[in-house]
């Protein structure tokens, strides 16, 4: 699969994070934290989930949402900027605030 190095490279980056992990989906790979999914890795980007609270960061760097295709978007996973994945502990942090945002919002 041509996401898994990158994949693989972003584990490594959330490393920090005990009990993260991925798993194959849909042709990518759905990111976790323990039994929390909080991320989406699919065609060499990296989404993480947010809410009205964290969705502006995404936004202000011109991030848009998760689209897998031309009918489908999710429109609570954002794209990750690349200097956030480049830098390991603000990564780590917006990580820790997808999964906030995951608990807070309910399991839907």
């Amino acid at each position: 699969m041509a996401d898994d190095g990158f994949k693989d490279y972003l584990l490594d980056q959330l490393d920090g994070l005990e009990g993260v992990s991925a798993r194959s989906m849909f042709g990518g790979h759905g990111i976790y934290l323990c039994d929390e999914f909080f991320g989406i890795v699919f065609q060499g980007r990296l989404y993480f989930r947010t809410d009205e609270t964290t969705r502006a960061a995404y936004t202000e760097q011109g991030s848009g949402p998760f689209q897998p295709n031309a009918r489908q978007r999710l429109k609570n996973y954002y794209e990750v900027p690349a200097d956030v994945i480049e830098d390991r502990d603000l990564l780590m942090e917006w990580a820790r605030e997808a999964v906030a945002s995951r608990a807070t919002a309910g399991r839907r």
